[in-house]
């Protein structure tokens, strides 16, 4: 068995349990022991009731006191029961489990583990998981990986699955030269991809985890060097001269744009009138007006006589730039002829946009990664856009530039990243950053919070979609059981409907439903027939809905400052005040300090900048990932100073003849890069 081998040679794994894993996107032996644990359980001693702190997620070994209270609210079964040990009572709450009752009979006693909770001076734990003595000395034996799961898969099949898988693979061999080994401390990779699942401990996993970590930055880093390298400076081939149609739609635009706007305007002009092809990252936070700077890009382009694209990574958020840059065309009477072009266009509507793209009767191209497609032909590609470029893969950007002769190349990004991480992640891009937003955006109102506010929370939303307003809710988890004391949309959305009042339209979408389940719920949304959207980050993808003013987040103790202002900037963009609500389910001092950041500052540079020295190495099992770059395990904060090993390590290796004095690190780069999934994204 390989790592090409199909996972239904696994021993344990039949048809059904073959197609739970291919929900999450495991076809392969290699692809299941690539599927890293979420998160880690430590099955600690039990404590009493009372030294059980509000926030702590703890073992109680505990008696039931009473019978069980139940009550069904609409579609959801709430229980009640009361266990007590010789220091004091704790209330547990479950959420559709009504057959307990038969289970929690007064006297009986279990080991009870979940995150401890204060509501209105009761303490309480909801949906704690229960154990018999017994099994719960079992599981203390060895640290616990959780997984991310699929509704039917539990997380024993799925580490039964990985023992076995581990225990199949063939022996490889190591592919870093062992002067990089020694010099940055790293464990071989069989070591680490065996450590990440199954730890001997908390050390073991941390230095299993800065291996695949390191892995991934090196990869990324040697990939983008090897290819500016190989691509070089190219030289101009549509050198574009100012036209007056720009100047003439910033004199009609109801608004001036920002100093840092027409700085990094004049900077495109400048790159597209220049020798050299440009290749230019315009990096602003949420709101700093980079789409507009774009559309002035594009319309030079067209009045040049050229064909320009914008490629965008979510169909709704490619609607959403079509549908406004044609209404801005026809306001102002620009000379844009654009077509729309997405994977839920029907067949005729496809040829009717190919015909007008390859003949030059569109002039402007919006639309998702359907732009690089075979049949799309462009008649003069002079100009590509990408937005929210972390999303897109090296090659797929390469795939869209090559449509034309060597386009100029403007890539977007609302990531705030400090410069010096920047210059690292960016490096075949010349920077523009925009840091400063326009005069008239109201700021928005945070607060942080303990779950005890919650219910005031619920009632400041029921409020605020009475006034016809839209709310957003982000929880960190898909389905519960995925990991322990955390906020899943599932059960949430359950809970919420039962909670808020019946004219309130409650809606979930979460990463892993069906590509047009996802873009339906988004599209009810922005045209108000959604009123709350409860979900997870996948929502961070800039969809425009000036009509949300909350953004509510569940666990934001579990998520990095940078990621919490990513999420922030999906309201705040009408005129209406807009609020964002920071719930956190642990209250101790240096947790609630670091989410205050964000009530004092709405600047992302200066949050990703505080969020960089405050993320140490004991968070990143605590803290999840912001996604940015679609890393697999690797997050830019938490891991910055792996980072710039990594960048050091590139160095090393490239200098003097390069790559080819190492081949079996030649081998492995051509079998990562060949990997089905790109995380190379840039």
């Amino acid at each position: 068995m390989d790592y090409d081998s199909p996972v239904i040679r696994i021993k344990g794994v039949g048809e059904k349990t073959e197609q739970l894993f291919h929900k999450l996107n495991i076809y392969t032996v290699g692809d299941l022991v690539r599927q890293f644990p979420g998160n880690y359980e430590e099955m600690k001693e039990p404590v009493s009731i009372n030294a059980a702190l509000p926030g702590d997620v703890c073992a109680i070994h505990a008696k039931v006191k009473g019978i069980p209270n139940i009550k069904k609210v609409r579609n959801l079964t709430i229980m009640n029961v009361v266990v007590q040990d010789g220091s004091g009572s704790l209330l547990l709450t479950f959420f559709n489990m009504p057959f307990l009752k038969n289970i929690l009979k007064n006297g009986s006693c279990f080991i009870f583990r979940g995150l401890v909770q204060n509501h209105n001076g009761t303490r309480l734990m909801e949906q704690p998981k229960m154990f018999q003595e017994s099994d719960y000395r079992e599981k203390q034996k060895f640290i616990q990986p959780c997984y991310s799961l699929t509704k039917g898969l539990s997380n024993q099949t799925f580490q039964k699955a990985v023992k076995q898988a581990l225990s199949f693979l063939l022996e490889e061999e190591e592919y870093y030269p062992s002067d990089i080994c020694t010099l940055y401390g790293l464990m071989t990779y069989k070591e680490a991809i065996a450590n990440i699942h199954f730890p001997e401990n908390f050390k073991t996993l941390t230095a299993a985890r800065k291996r695949l970590v390191f892995d991934e930055f090196f990869d990324f880093i040697i990939s983008m060097r090897i290819n500016k390298d190989a691509v070089g400076r190219l030289l101009n081939e549509y050198q574009m001269c100012e036209v007056p149609d720009t100047d003439r739609l910033l004199m009609q635009l109801p608004y001036r744009l920002t100093a840092a706007q027409e700085k990094v305007w004049q900077e495109i002009n400048g790159d597209m009138a220049g020798e050299y092809c440009m290749n230019r990252l315009i990096q602003g936070d949420v709101g700093s007006g980079k789409t507009i700077v774009a559309v002035l890009s594009l319309l030079a382009c067209a009045c040049n006589g050229y064909q320009g694209a914008l490629m965008a990574p979510t169909e709704v958020l490619a609607i959403q730039h079509y549908t406004s840059i044609q209404e801005i065309t026809d306001r102002y009477k620009l000379p844009f002829h654009i077509v729309l072009l997405v994977g839920s266009m029907t067949a005729k509507e496809k040829r009717t946009a190919y015909e007008k793209i390859e003949n030059g009767t569109a002039n402007l191209v919006i639309g998702t990664h359907a732009l690089i497609q075979d049949p799309v032909q462009f008649k003069s590609l002079a100009l590509v856009v990408t937005d929210e470029q972390h999303r897109f893969g090296v090659r797929q950007r390469e795939h869209l530039a090559g449509k034309g002769r060597n386009p100029h190349v403007l890539v977007m990004s609302a990531t705030p990243i400090p410069r010096t991480l920047a210059i690292i992640l960016y490096g075949d891009l010349h920077i523009s950053i925009i840091d400063e937003l326009p005069a008239n955006r109201l700021p928005i109102k945070n607060c942080v919070v303990n779950t005890g506010y919650r219910r005031k929370a619920y009632e400041f939303i029921t409020r605020e979609a009475a006034a016809g307003h839209q709310i957003y809710i982000i929880c960190p988890m898909v389905s519960p059981g995925e990991m322990e004391a955390l906020e899943n949309v599932t059960e949430y959305t359950q809970k919420l409907k039962a909670q808020l009042p019946p004219e309130v339209r409650v809606s979930m979408l979460h990463g892993k439903m069906r590509p047009g389940d996802k873009n339906r719920i988004m599209e009810e949304f922005v045209n108000h027939e959604i009123d709350v959207l409860v979900s997870t980050t996948v929502i961070e993808v800039g969809i425009n809905v000036p009509n949300a003013t909350v953004m509510m987040v569940e666990n934001a103790e579990r998520f990095g400052l940078a990621g919490l202002h990513q999420l922030r900037g999906r309201v705040g963009r009408g005129d209406a005040q807009s609020y964002c609500i920071f719930i956190s389910s642990n209250e101790k001092k240096e947790t609630m300090e670091r989410l205050s950041i964000l009530n004092h500052s709405n600047d992302g540079f200066h949050i990703a900048s505080e969020d960089l020295k405050l993320r140490g190495p004991g968070d990143f099992f605590g803290i999840r990932q912001s996604g940015d770059f679609a890393f697999r395990i690797g997050d830019i904060y938490t891991d910055a100073a792996i980072l710039k090993e990594a960048q050091e390590a590139v160095d090393l290796v490239l200098k003097d003849d390069g790559i080819s004095r190492y081949p079996l690190l030649s081998k492995h780069l051509q079998s990562s890069f060949s990997n089905s999934v790109d995380f190379r994204s840039i």
